[in-house]
């Protein structure tokens, strides 16, 4: 089957990671892949490199900037080149299932009824509103599809909630454990003495993800402990580069400056999350499925991260890690302690973790749920 698949960001971070096992696993299955991207970036040479034919197209990408009137029409006038581009990558590679990556683009699934296309629309987010967004979608999710793939309960449970009338289905996504061993290197390059623990969150800048809350965290557990230091990885979303003050102020108001490492954006991360002793993400809104949890979980080490979205389905609360509220920085550094404290503690979770990803977030099982739902469509 020829396959057109729609993905927002050419960025190597969870989506983008998720984007390109599914890939994969089409050709491997025997299926032609065609990429339809916005912008050029490391997805893009990666995904050239195993033989994906790539279209820069504008795709008339859905974000909350675009929410005003001006807005609206640039998103209007896009939108209409985005059908006409669709139209023509589908004609030349004759196309038969529109496969779109997220939720932020609508064009693939009003292009594949318009030309009664098949369309699967996988999706990643937690859309929080406003009502009548979410009743938009709602109906397109509902109305223009095939099939719906959600990749957490709570995913699923959201749209639900929105029109129980999608016909949508819960496949989390898998990762090869294989890609998660690496070699000490971290404490070398920054001159860390060897008996420091090393804490760190991985994730895009982004006002929910948490990285202020992060240090919050930070300055209690600096507090209590003098062998810490905390490793921040990700670069921002187009359009929140000032978040960039917003954390550096808030390192210098916890005077954390010699404590915080920032290694902004990373391509190597399985390297920076063998070298952790704990991972934290602290999204203070619902993480849909945070694929840095099973990537450090992959890793071997204890997950901490906030209770709500898809965290409480990848965690096993006191065995694989602890789920933390997103608005007490006392009370997170509370549960962390004892991680701290405890290398016996640290070992065991991260072991138990690593068993609990190969259970449930496997490659093998993602791959087999994809191919099943596509073969049925």
């Amino acid at each position: 089957m020829n396959v057109l698949f729609l993905h927002s960001s050419p960025d190597l971070y969870g989506a983008g990671k998720v984007a390109l096992e599914d890939i994969k696993i089409l050709q491997k299955n025997g299926h032609t892949v065609v990429i339809c991207m916005s912008r050029e970036g490391p997805l893009c040479d990666i995904l050239r490199d195993i033989g994906c034919s790539v279209n820069i197209i504008p795709l008339a990408t859905v974000r909350r900037e675009y929410f005003n009137l001006r807005g609206i029409l640039n998103r209007f006038y896009v939108y209409r080149k985005s059908l006409k581009a669709l139209r023509r990558v589908a004609n030349e590679h004759k196309i038969e299932l529109i496969y779109t990556n997220t939720t932020g683009i609508l064009t693939g699934a009003i292009f594949a009824k318009k030309t009664r296309l098949k369309h699967l629309w996988h999706v990643h987010e937690i859309t929080p509103g406003p009502r009548w967004l979410l009743k938009f979608y709602g109906y397109l999710l509902s109305k223009y599809s095939d099939v719906v793939i959600a990749v957490s309960d709570a995913v699923k449970d959201h749209w639900l909630k929105v029109n129980e009338r999608i016909n949508i289905v819960r496949v989390y996504n898998g990762f090869d454990l294989d890609a998660y061993d690496g070699t000490d290197w971290l404490k070398k390059e920054f001159n860390i003495k060897s008996d420091t623990i090393l804490i760190g969150m991985v994730a895009r800048v982004h006002f929910w993800k948490g990285q202020t809350y992060f240090l919050d965290i930070a300055a209690q557990l600096k507090s209590r402990h003098s062998n810490l230091k905390f490793i921040m990885v990700g670069d921002a979303f187009p359009g929140y580069e000032y978040l960039y003050d917003e954390i550096r102020t808030r390192i210098n108001f916890h005077q954390l400056e010699e404590d915080v490492i920032d290694l902004g954006y990373r391509e190597d991360i399985a390297r920076i999350l063998y070298d952790l002793d704990i991972f934290i993400l602290p999204s203070i809104q619902p993480d849909p499925l945070p694929t840095t949890i099973i990537e450090a979980m992959s890793s071997g080490k204890p997950v901490i991260a906030t209770n709500h979205g898809g965290a409480p389905e990848m965690i096993k609360e006191g065995e694989t890690g602890f789920l933390i509220p997103w608005n007490n920085a006392i009370e997170a550094a509370n549960k962390i302690d004892s991680l701290i404290i405890d290398t016996g503690l640290r070992e065991g979770m991260g072991k138990a973790g690593k068993l609990r990803v190969k259970n449930i977030f496997s490659l093998k099982k993602h791959e087999q749920e994809i191919i099943k739902l596509i073969n049925a469509i």
